[in-house]
C-alpha cells in the first residue's frame, strides 16, 4: 500500500477514533499505528514490517542504522496526570525509544527520543511497580530522560483545528 493511499486510511481511521470516543468514552486503540506512521511521516524513519520483535523503525545517521520502538499517547485536554506509555521490553534489540504526543484528534503534537542506556537506567531505578516490573514508563518521566525531536508549529495546529472543523 503507498504511503499516500495509508495516510487517507488513517484520516478516516482518526475520524472514526473520535466518533467512538465520543459515543462511548473510550479509546478504539489506534494510537499505535497513528504514532508509528506519524513518526515516519515528520521524521522520516523506515517502519519495519509488523510484529518486528523490539523496534519498530530504523533511522540511518551518518551510516549508522538505528532500531527505534515507537510509541504513542494520546493526550486529551482533560486527561489525568500520571499517564503512561505502553511497556517497554529491556530484553529485547533497539538502540531509542520514540515518543509520539497525539492530541484529541490524533495529530502529532510532539515527538521526544530517549537513549536505550538512559530508558534502561529509569526502568531500574526503584520505586515504581509498573515501571520496573513491567516496563511501563510515565510520559512525564519519559520527557524528562529525552530530547525533543519535534513539536507542531502554531500554524500547524490552525490547519488541524481547520480540518477537524470541516
Amino acid at each position: 500500500m503507498e504511503s499516500s493511499q495509508v495516510m487517507a486510511l488513517l484520516a478516516d481511521a482518526k475520524v472514526l477514533a473520535q466518533k467512538y470516543r465520543a459515543l462511548t468514552g473510550k479509546p478504539l486503540g489506534i494510537t499505535g499505528e497513528v504514532a508509528e506512521y506519524e513518526a515516519s511521516r515528520i521524521l522520516g524513519v523506515e517502519l519495519t514490517p509488523a510484529r518486528q520483535a523490539g523496534y519498530d523503525a530504523i533511522e540511518t545517521i551518518n551510516g549508522a542504522v538505528r532500531r527505534l520502538q515507537i510509541k504513542g499517547r494520546c493526550m486529551l485536554n482533560d486527561c489525568k496526570p500520571g499517564q503512561r506509555l505502553g511497556s517497554i521490553d529491556r530484553t529485547k534489540d533497539f538502540d531509542a525509544v520514540l515518543l509520539v504526543l497525539l492530541d484529541e484528534n490524533f495529530n502529532a503534537t510532539a515527538i521526544y527520543e530517549a537513549d536505550r542506556e538512559d530508558v534502561l537506567r529509569i526502568l531500574a531505578e526503584p520505586g515504581s511497580k509498573s515501571r520496573n516490573e513491567r516496563g511501563a514508563l510515565g510520559v512525564s518521566k519519559f520527557k524528562s530522560i529525552a530530547r525533543l525531536r519535534w513539536q507542531r508549529s502554531t500554524t500547524e495546529q490552525r490547519k488541524d483545528a481547520h480540518e477537524v472543523q470541516a
